[in-house]
Parts: C-alpha cells; structure tokens; sequence
C-alpha cells in the first residue's frame, strides 16, 4: 500500500465518520423536545438515586430486607439457589432464609435479586440496577401519560414521578418495589401499543413483562394487571361475537398471545417453587410462615401474630392510603387534589367530545380512542390496588402505630405495598396542570401582550412544577433525615469492620435480634459458599462456637462486639470494638483477673461459676486501688486459686468470673468474664479473650456493659485478663 492510498483510506475514514456524527445529530434535532427533556429527567433520576443510595443508604436501611435480596444476588452469580451450610446452618442462618436439611434459601422471589445480580456482574455496584430501574420507571410515566394525552402531559408526569417522595426513597434502597412497578409499568406500555398498532408482538412484549413482574410480586402484578385482564377479556369477546372464530380475529389473536407468554412466566413460577419448597403452588414465604400471605383472620410471623379482621384491615389501610396521599405522593395532598381534578376533568373532557363539544376545544382537541382506553386503565389500577390491598396485612405490620404516620417503616419508606399508586397520581395530576394553563395561558397573554398564550402556559407549567418541586423536597426532607440518622448509626458501628482489610478471617458476630444474621447488621453477608475472606458467625453457645472454628482451622479469628443496647432508634448509638481471638489450649490453664477499685468501696465479692450448678466464691475486705482474681482450668474442673474451691466444667461450657465490688451505700459494680470452654479428655480450650463486661448495680448487663479499654465508664474501673498454659 503506497503512502497516497493511506492517506485516502485516512480521510474516507474521516469523512465517514463525521457523516455519521451529522446523521445523528439529525435525529436527535428531529425528536420532540419533550422526549429530549425526558430523556434528561430520567438521567437525573436514576443519578440522584445512585447518589441517595451511596450515601444515605450505604450501608443500606432499616429495612433488613434488603440484605435478603443482596445474599439472594450473590448466590444467583454463584449459580445457587440455595446455600449449603450443613451443620452449620444455625450459626450462618440469613435473615429471612428458610433452612432445608442444611441448606439455605430465601423466601423471597429472585427476579429483583437477578436484576440487583446483573449490575454486580458488571459493574461490581448493585446500585447501578437501582439507577437504572428509577431512569426506565420515569421513562414509562412519560410513556404512559404520553398514551393518555399528549407529550407534554407525558413529559409533566415523569417529572411529578420523579418528585414523589415514596419514588426517590424506596427506589433507592434494594427492595422489590420499584423494580416490581417497572415491568408493570411495561407491561402497560406494551398493552397500549398493542392496542394502537394491533402488532402481535407488543402482546407478546406485554404478557412477558407481566409474568415476569408475577414471578417477582404474584399479589402486586395481579392487582396492577386486573384492569388490563377485564379489557382484554372484553375486547375478545367482542371481537369473537363480532367476526367469528375463523379466521381468528386480530384482537383474540394479540390477547391470546398475552395471556400465553404470561403464563409461561406464572409456569416459571410454578417451577420455581416446587424446585425449593418441593410444592408448585407453596410459595417460599408460605413455607417460612404459612399464615403471612393474604386473607383474614389468625396471621403469623416468627413470633408476631394478629387476629386480622375487615375492620382491621380497613382501619389499617385507610391510615396507609391517607399517608399516601398527604405524605408520598407528589407533593403531597395537593398532588393528590391535582390528580383528582386531573381523572375528573379527564373524564368530563370525553364526554364534552362524545358529544361533539369539543370541537374546537383548547384543551386536548387530539384525544383519541386509545387515549380513552389508556385514561380509563390506568384510572382502573386506583381501585384494585387500594381494595387489593384490604387484605394483606403486612400493611399493618409497615405501619408501627396506626395512628402515627412517624412511626414503623411507613415513616422513612412510605406505605410501599401502594407503590403503583404513584403512576396514576403523577399521570392526571399532569394532566391537571397542563389542562389547566393551557386554560389560563389565554388570560396571562391578554395581560402580557409580549407573551403567546402558548408560551404563557409552558411558563406556567414550570412555575407550577416549582412549586411542586418544593413542596415535595419539604415532605421528603423529613424521612430523608430519618434516613440519615441510621447511616450515621450504622456508620459508627461498622467502623471497625471497615477499616480492617479481611484476608483469611472468621468474625464471630452478636445477635441482638435473636439468632439471624445481617438482621440488624446487613453488612455482614457471607459468601454463598461460605468461603470468602472474611466469614460471619453468630455468636451463639460453645459448642456451636467451637464446631465453628473447627470448620474454619486456617483463619484469623474475631469478635465484633459493641457497649450499648442495639434498638431500631438512630439516636442510640452502640461503641464497637473488633477484638481478635485465638483458642489457648493445654492440660492446666492459669488465669488471672485483675480488676481497678474505685473509690468508697468497701468489699468485693469473687464468684467462679459455670453453666451448671456449681459456685466457688470468696469476699475480699476493703480492697485496694485492685482486686486480683487467680483461678484455673483443667478437662475436669475450674478453681478459684484463694480457697481451692472447684466447679466441675460440661465437655462444652461457659466459665464466669465476676468480681462485684460494693460501697458501704449498698451501690455496686461488677465485673463479669465470660469465657467459652471445651474439654478434651484431660485437656481443656479456652477462646481468648473472654467477653468482659463492667455492670453498675447488677452482675449482668450483657452488651451494654461491655468493656472498652480505652474508654471507661468510671474512674477507677480496670479489667485485665491473662492465661498461661501449664502442662
């Protein structure tokens, strides 16, 4: 090739290169600029969601929910749908995680699990599907208030999608909700291009998409989709009573195609269940809790029940429903009085048509059938999913006090179960305010001669979406706050995981909630094989701490522990402390105790105990600035050195020594050791350091008196530990 040609190829390159630069440009300057705007509010969206998730929520919510989800995700990259944990199922048991003969499973659908999956997959950041899913939602709302009206209405419902307070803070976290509401969502795009275009493959589009919203939230799609299933069946069997079966009409045709690729996806489901539960139509969550699905009457989970009546449910749902709609929905109630007026003017506008009057109407003179149909579907979802809603209690369970729109999940989340219900709001509370200054733009044109009334009303919808954009920061301001209260929270509390570079570590983990793991702390997710650098371990009795660390003999051992009481409120911090551990082990082992006295103390009492009946003890009269405690371990026996009084030790037990130091006041302070033993014969292991814990007025505070060497709760107060091996 000669130097000439190079050059020639060089600028065909160039040339071809800047033609398609032009052809795109072209294109874009050919869209609407209302689907260029939309395109922008949808970035904006799913960024400021990302952002809200990687702040607020790094180190996720309240709701312990989402580390059900995020486990779910890692064991779908790793190919499972269950987690073998064998024997050690107790001490690895998820929260939310049904245990199956050593094996573990989520009660949860995977669908929102395998989108949180495919973002880890490739990008190593679950929050991306979060961006993502919040993006496409208020790209359908555009859509979909596009199919109702116009464009402009489309454009204004994303916007007032994008400001519903429920949609920034739910989207942001990672539950089923809003992922679930976006293959409603498209499934009721597709269903309305169905229905214009008459293609056989938008059905297609739309029952895949509500089968998959099914397999994600069977209760929720079937709510969404019930208006959607009564037109179809009515257009079917109109079609079919109008032309005959043969040749099949269009209609039945595109329908049936729905109902088929749908109900691939209810089979999937099916499939699914009885794949981990053995049964196709036993759900997961039934076999976790059998009385937690819909209905009255006795409803159960774990150790939470309710006698669920209608008046319950009633009572329980309309505070759900008046939280939505003065509190989570665009702007509150008067988002929700824009709707309002919206559907009634929508309404009231096809009749003037029906009737002719319309005509020359200013207000939305391209109205069609299918707007029709899309106004009247959509308007449909309010009813089934607010009556569908009647009989599930776990609005109940969202709501804390009923009464307090503060208080249980409902404060910092929203009623999420009534997720849906924002489209319909967004969508004819646009429909509303576009209405309504096309209306007025005349008027402010006549007072504004330099104005068009056109221009008049786009500068009336924006002053009118600042306004709203206000009013729906001042509502989320609120549980944003709450929000951030436990990021602040758990942001102390995991300090000390966070700032430790795991390689080959088992951390044994405190179990506040009962024995679960990532219920509270959701950070602390294991790999799916059990496997990772880091491993998490409840700490629960000795002889499951020990069948532990038998199974892990390699690794670096720890203790997460915290001072404090560890409760749902964000202003009661806990101190961590991550301590390592390590087993001492031999024939005799020595320990000593020494604790600081304070001031005004007039005797101790030391006490050596065990899990059984035995007591050793001794009293020290008027000690010093310190109180030494000598005592020893063998395969038989543990003994207080000072009176050689002895308690026999189980093969697996816990050894207590407390030294409870007394003021002539009859005030106390205790120090309280508590170390995991396990006997060999005639050997003996100890994991060391024990627990320690300095209690005021009592010989036992658990968690909340637990020792920090660097920061005491008292002047005076010491708590130092030895043991020596003695063959």
């Amino acid at each position: 090739m000669t130097g000439g040609d190079s050059t020639q190829r060089s600028r065909d390159q160039r040339s071809d290169l800047l033609a398609r630069i032009g052809s795109v440009r072209d294109r874009l300057r050919s869209l609407p600029p209302e689907t260029v705007a939309v395109a922008v509010v949808a970035l904006g969206t799913g960024v400021a969601v990302f952002v809200l998730a990687s702040t607020v929520f790094e180190y996720h919510s309240s709701n312990h929910d989402e580390a059900v989800y995020l486990q779910q995700a890692a064991m779908l990259l790793d190919g499972q749908l269950k987690m073998a944990a064998g024997d050690l199922t107790d001490a690895f048991h998820p929260w939310f995680f049904i245990e199956d003969g050593g094996q573990l499973y989520p009660k949860y659908s995977p669908v929102p699990a395998a989108m949180y999956a495919l973002s880890m997959a490739l990008f190593d950041e679950p929050r991306v599907t979060l961006a993502v899913v919040a993006a496409a939602n208020t790209g359908l709302v555009y859509l979909l208030g596009t199919a109702v009206a116009d464009r402009r209405v489309g454009l204004v419902s994303s916007v007032l999608f994008a400001l519903s307070p429920m949609a920034v803070l739910t989207g942001a976290t990672f539950l089923p909700y809003a992922p679930t509401t976006l293959f409603n969502l498209i499934f009721a795009v597709a269903y309305l291009r169905g229905v214009k275009t008459g293609r056989l493959r938008w059905g297609v589009a739309a029952g895949t998409a509500i089968g998959i919203a099914f397999f994600a939230r069977p209760y929720t799609a079937v709510l969404f989709a019930v208006p959607f299933i009564l037109h179809a069946v009515y257009t079917a069997v109109r079609a079919l009573s109008r032309d005959g079966v043969r040749p099949l009409p269009a209609v039945v045709a595109r329908q049936g195609a729905t109902a088929l690729s749908g109900l691939v996806f209810v089979g999937v489901t099916l499939a699914y269940n009885a794949r981990l539960t053995g049964d196709p139509i036993r759900f997961p969550y039934e076999e976790f809790a059998p009385l937690d699905g819909p209905g009255f009457g006795r409803r159960r989970i774990l150790g939470h029940s309710l006698e669920y009546t209608p008046e319950v449910a009633l009572r329980a749902n309309g505070f759900a429903v008046r939280y939505l709609t003065t509190r989570w929905v665009v702007a509150g109630l008067l988002g929700t009085l824009l709707a309002v007026c919206g559907a009634g003017l929508f309404v009231r506008t096809w009749r003037r048509r029906n009737s002719g009057a319309v005509a020359n109407h200013r207000l939305f003179t391209s109205l069609s059938e299918l707007n029709l149909t899309a106004g009247t579907l959509l308007l449909g979802t309010v009813p089934t999913v607010v009556l569908g809603n009647v009989p599930f209690w776990g609005n109940y369970n969202a709501l804390g006090t009923l009464s307090d729109p503060t208080d249980g999940l409902v404060a910092q989340f929203g009623p999420f179960y009534h997720f849906d219900l924002l489209v319909p709001v967004a969508v004819f509370a646009a429909f509303a305010l576009v209405a309504g200054w096309r209306l007025l733009g005349p008027a402010l044109a006549a007072r504004v001669p330099a104005i068009s009334p056109q221009r008049a009303a786009v500068v009336g919808i924006l002053v009118s979406l600042l306004v709203v954009s206000g009013v729906s920061v001042a509502l989320v301001s609120t549980p944003l706050d709450r929000n951030a209260g436990h990021a602040e929270k758990y942001d102390i509390a995991y300090e000390p995981i966070e700032s430790t570079n795991f390689e080959n570590d088992l951390v044994f983990v405190p179990t506040p909630y009962g024995e679960w793991q990532n219920h509270p702390f959701q950070v602390f997710r294991n790999d799916p094989g059990f496997d990772g650098p880091v491993v998490y371990a409840l700490n629960r009795d000795p002889a499951e701490n020990f069948a532990v660390l038998d199974a892990y003999p390699d690794r670096e051992y720890h203790r997460y522990t915290y001072r404090g009481e560890w409760t749902p409120n964000p202003d009661n911090y806990v101190q961590p402390k991550l301590e390592s551990l390590s087993v001492r082990h031999g024939k005799t082992l020595d320990g000593k105790t020494t604790v600081g006295v304070p001031a005004r103390v007039e005797y101790a009492h030391v006490r050596l105990t065990t899990d059984g009946d035995g007591v050793a003890r001794y009293t020290v009269d008027d000690p010093s600035e310190s109180v030494a405690t000598a005592w020893s371990l063998t395969g038989q026996e543990a003994t207080l050195a000072a009176t050689g009084e002895s308690v026999p030790v189980d093969e697996t037990d816990t050894v207590v020594v407390t030294v409870t130091l007394v003021q002539p006041d009859g005030a106390t302070l205790t120090y309280r050791q508590e170390a995991t033993v396990r006997t060999m014969g005639d050997r003996v292991e100890v994991i060391w350091p024990p627990e320690r814990m300095v209690c005021p007025l009592t010989t036992d505070c658990g968690l909340e008196g637990t020792y920090l060497a660097d920061e005491t709760q008292f002047d005076g107060v010491g708590f130092k530990v030895t043991l020596e091996a003695r063959e």
